[in-house]
């Protein structure tokens, strides 16, 4: 069961959707497969900015991924992104996404 949901809040640059999503697809989600306790990510992507939403067993393992992966896929995505991406945090509350 999922407990714990990180959010991160970012832009795409104008025009590089599509090169986003074939990096996303090609080298980031490889590395969060390999994460202890990762669970499921759903990237939504409008005009307006982008939201990534990953699931995970337990806030421990998004930490440990948060410390040690993390800083190495947003370099990974800086030819798309623009900015800063902003990380917020959640306990799972209700879904109806099963692992």
């Amino acid at each position: 069961m999922m407990k714990f949901a990180r959010n991160i809040h970012f832009q795409i640059k104008e025009g590089k959707e599509t090169e986003f999503s074939k990096i996303f697809e090609t080298n980031v989600l490889p590395i969060l497969r390999k994460q202890n306790g990762f669970k499921e990510e759903l990237t939504l992507i409008s005009k307006e900015g982008a939201l990534g939403i990953s699931l995970w067993d337990n806030r421990e393992s998004a930490d440990t991924y948060n410390s040690a992966t993390y800083p190495r896929v947003v370099e990974m995505l800086q030819p798309v992104i623009s900015g800063t991406p902003k990380v917020t945090s959640y306990e799972v509350g209700v879904t109806t996404l099963h692992a």
